[in-house]
């Protein structure tokens, strides 16, 4: 069976992180290895990551994409799976992406994420989620969408695939500070389709929570939109703030 590792980029997540890694350590089956990469933090995160026994590795260079990467040089598993600090994924994660990653046709894919805190859930911004993975790429990338199964995932959705396919495409782009995630799904999909699975994890809202629903979704939209017409991420990136 392919063995399955989990990477965690982070950077002061240690309000989230352990609620994430208790999730982890009790998949059935258990992923191969659990590995944290960390970008300097300065809270108690890699104490957090080193007691539940993570691996834990210090990235040269701060960023989502970057971090990623490291973490991806190191695994050493047949699967690779991108989970954010903040998100929680069902205990059979191993299971479905092994069973996902057995069509040959299929290069990628993702989760539906719930975004939610710890009073209410999200659900209209979880709805606005889940379509933009088929309405982005059908609005900016119809031939794409059509031809080869373009879907645009992000970071939130536990992005998985194969690590052969990962590496052939040539990883995250480390240059973006934002959308690497969309990005590597428009490479990947020349590998073959990404898929949006029937399934959910759940994010945390305390982005949505600080900036207000109507302005989350109007960031999201605009941001996504304006990257996908030719708009430098490094630029787009003044409009999304860090939150922790």
């Amino acid at each position: 069976m392919s063995q399955v590792s989990i990477i965690i980029p982070v950077f002061n997540e240690a309000s989230a992180l352990n609620r994430t890694l208790r999730c982890l350590q009790i998949l059935d089956p258990p992923a191969h290895e659990i590995i944290v990469v960390d970008g300097g933090s300065t809270d108690a995160t890699v104490a957090i990551a080193t007691q539940h026994q993570a691996t834990v590795i210090i990235a040269p260079q701060r960023g989502r994409a970057p971090q990623m990467n490291a973490g991806a040089e190191l695994a050493t598993g047949a699967i690779l799976c991108f989970v954010h600090g903040d998100t929680l994924v069902p205990d059979d994660l191993v299971a479905v992406l092994r069973q996902t990653l057995a069509d040959a046709a299929i290069a990628g894919g993702g989760f539906i994420s719930i975004m939610a805190g710890g009073q209410r859930t999200r659900w209209g911004v979880t709805l606005h989620n889940a379509l933009k993975t088929y309405y982005a790429p059908l609005i900016f990338r119809p031939r794409r969408f059509f031809r080869d199964g373009l879907r645009v995932l992000f970071g939130d959705q536990a992005i998985f695939c194969r690590r052969r396919d990962f590496w052939a495409c040539g990883g995250f782009d480390a240059t973006l500070p934002i959308m690497e995630d969309a990005d590597l799904c428009q490479r990947l999909s020349t590998l073959g389709r990404i898929c949006q699975l029937n399934r959910v994890v759940q994010s945390s809202d305390r982005r949505v929570a600080q900036w207000g629903t109507l302005k989350a979704n109007f960031i999201y939209l605009a941001i996504g939109s304006l990257w996908a017409m030719g708009v430098s991420a490094t630029w787009l990136k003044q409009f999304y703030e860090d939150v922790r």
